[in-house]
């Protein structure tokens, strides 16, 4: 697993491809997803005055989970249906989950931009592998499932009274 997150950083596209097909990556991408949410909510818990040691990880790691599946769900929508990608939920999970391992780099406090910038270039070699759409398509999707998710995000900080 750990050779794929590299590969999936490195934005190998026959990484990409291979994780697209096979079902048995899907719980990997899962605790891929988990353990550089948990590593980013460290670095946050680390670096940032105000977040506490226990609820940074805790939070980042829900929080990374939700963001994941919805921005999947969102990123399958969007791409079948206004470029006519080709792919399903379980595709998009398993790629964008994948996609998120440069995230692991905001374990390094203050790193944490630097690690979500990343893995959105990763998310669009992701969707144009996992969809089958040019490049650019590929960004739209990405850049589109991502606001909903961000929109999502704070109408439940709204209802909540703080962000997931």
């Amino acid at each position: 697993m750990i050779q794929d997150a590299i590969r999936a950083a490195k934005l190998d596209p026959d990484l990409y491809n291979a994780v697209e097909h096979d079902r048995s990556y899907t719980w990997r991408a899962l605790v891929l997803v988990l353990i550089v949410s948990a590593a980013s909510g460290i670095g946050s818990a680390i670096g940032l005055e105000g977040v506490s040691r226990i609820e940074g990880p805790v939070t980042d790691t829900i929080t990374g989970v939700i963001g994941w599946v919805l921005w999947s769900a969102s990123a399958a929508f969007i791409g079948t249906r206004l470029f006519a990608g080709t792919t399903d939920l379980g595709e998009m999970l398993r790629v964008l989950g994948y996609a998120q391992a440069p995230r692991i780099i905001g374990i390094i406090p203050l790193l944490g931009p630097v690690g979500w910038a990343w893995a959105l270039v990763a998310g669009v070699v992701a969707v144009r592998e996992g969809q089958e759409v040019t490049t650019g398509k590929a960004a739209v999707v990405v850049v589109t499932g991502g606001s909903v998710v961000v929109v999502l995000n704070w109408l439940a900080a709204l209802v909540f009274g703080r962000l997931l």
